[in-house]
């Protein structure tokens, strides 16, 4: 059965898309720690990220590099961190989460209550740096 991070990536359910690729996916997290919070999948179902080739890795890395340009562009910060964690979604997956401070990557601080018209506004500014990078 597909999980939920599936289908997405294949339009079932809506996302807010930042960007993708033949085999990538990336799309706001619905539960942001920031603005720009945004996760990246692979399109081929794979629960645990350690599970993809080496050259899947490695393109999933060079992949979310340049998402993370594209945050950074859209929202001026120090850095993009990284975090591959969450057992909650049987699919490979790493966040990627615009850093004023490293309080910013703390998953236990409340997350942000956002409009759909927010969500929108973050995810078009992101798509349009990426397509641009």
């Amino acid at each position: 059965m597909a999980t939920i991070f599936t289908k997405i990536a294949n339009g079932e359910i809506p996302s807010y898309k930042c960007a993708e690729n033949e085999q990538f996916y990336a799309f706001l997290d619905i539960n942001p720690l920031v603005k720009g919070h945004t996760l990246v999948i692979p399109k081929r179902e794979v629960d645990y990220i350690f599970d993809l080739t080496d050259e899947e890795i490695a393109a999933m890395q060079v992949f979310a590099k340049h998402v993370a340009i594209a945050i950074k562009k859209a929202f001026p910060c120090i850095k993009v961190g990284q975090a591959v964690l969450g057992l909650e979604v049987p699919h490979a997956h790493i966040h990627l989460i615009p850093m004023q401070s490293e309080k910013d990557m703390l998953f236990s601080n409340p997350k942000l209550s956002l409009s759909p018209e927010e969500f929108q506004s973050i995810a078009e500014a992101i798509r349009k740096n990426f397509e641009n990078e």
